[in-house]
């Protein structure tokens, strides 16, 4: 008898504990989000496109805000967020995803759940409408994390995603963009003596814009979840997979460090495990968000010589969105409805 009261009383004190760090916190709800980065300029920028980007953005903002302020989980938010500029084609993402040298739209995303450590992605893929949402599929629905081209569209098919003709992303601006670089990949490897030691894969890609939408999230029980989705880079071939699926280069969310979504050239990213190398250094050296953003993206990044950014969100709601590129399309807002759309320095 005295085992039993003592195992009763053992049982109710973990469980009154579980819920003391279970419990809701409307106060610290945050969510923070990125539309890519690169060569973003205000004199690239006309009045009409740059309002249009920060609509929306702010669209974006209030759709995972209000998935937040009903009590959603931070996993319902950054999704909710994601299938917002997935569907627009001011990103490259979802619709007005950009266009392989082949001349088609291969699809990559990933999410990932800081309470759990679970994660799922996707890659490759051209006829799921919203990549990121099959992405939170293959994390709930399969034992596996990652998925790839026909294999992952099969998977979101029988899970009853929806899916699309593969003409449903084309838009008549990216195909132009492909014809351009096709053009100047031509000229480029036609003049290559001109060139120095730069190689094709450098000439493919120098200089382009890095339109991949991400989002963290912090939700009222302190979970943080991250997601992010591309179309991965304009003129890539042979299959190419870029950072975004990549669990720990493009997305990474822990609840005992951060949440992290990248945007940038993926290449590099992955060398430099850059989600995960974030959350690392606040774990192992004591690093704040913010420090140890910046040290991967304004330090290991720059000397690795590669070109983008993250947004980071800590346990406490605290925000880090360096990136060493001209511009990049971000976002957040706070627990009060406070926030904020930037896209230059």
């Amino acid at each position: 008898m005295k085992y039993v009261v003592i195992t009763f009383l053992v049982l109710v004190t973990t469980t009154f504990t579980i819920a003391q760090n279970q419990s809701a916190d409307m106060s610290r709800i945050t969510l923070v989000i990125h539309g890519g980065a690169g060569t973003i300029t205000r004199k690239s920028m006309t009045p009409e496109k740059e309002k249009a980007y920060k609509d929306k953005l702010n669209e974006a903002l209030q759709v995972g805000y209000a998935v937040l302020k009903k009590g959603g989980s931070s996993l319902d938010a950054v999704e909710a967020t994601i299938r917002i500029m997935e569907d627009s084609p001011l990103f490259n993402a979802g619709k007005g995803a950009v266009f392989t040298n082949a001349g088609k739209n291969e699809l990559d995303a990933s999410i990932m759940d800081g309470k759990t450590l679970k994660a799922g992605a996707i890659a490759g893929v051209t006829t799921i409408k919203n990549p990121i949402s099959t992405a939170r599929m293959v994390m709930e629905k399969s034992e596996h994390v990652l998925m790839t081209g026909k294999g992952a569209e099969q998977f979101a098919k029988e899970k009853g995603a929806e899916i699309v003709d593969p003409s449903y992303f084309y838009t008549e601006q990216r195909y132009q963009q492909l014809q351009k670089i096709k053009q100047e990949e031509k000229t480029q490897l036609d003049h290559s003596e001109d060139k120095g030691s730069l190689d094709e894969e450098q000439s493919i890609f120098e200089g382009k814009k890095f339109g991949t939408v991400g989002a963290v999230a912090l939700d009222q029980f302190g979970n943080l979840a991250a997601a992010t989705s591309t179309g991965g880079m304009t003129n890539k071939r042979y299959g190419r997979v870029g950072d975004s699926p990549i669990i720990g280069a493009g997305t990474y969310a822990d609840n005992q460090t951060c949440a992290v979504s990248a945007t940038g050239h993926g290449e590099y990213f992955i060398r430099a495990v850059v989600a995960y190398d974030v959350a690392a250094l606040m774990a192992y050296k004591g690093l704040s968000v913010k420090e140890a953003a910046d040290e991967v993206v304004m330090k290991k990044l720059v000397k690795m010589g590669g070109e983008g950014g993250i947004i980071a969100l800590d346990k406490n709601g605290n925000i880090a969105m360096p990136f060493n590129s001209e511009g990049m399309y971000r976002g957040y807002i706070k627990a009060d409805g406070t926030s904020e759309v930037l896209i230059y320095k």
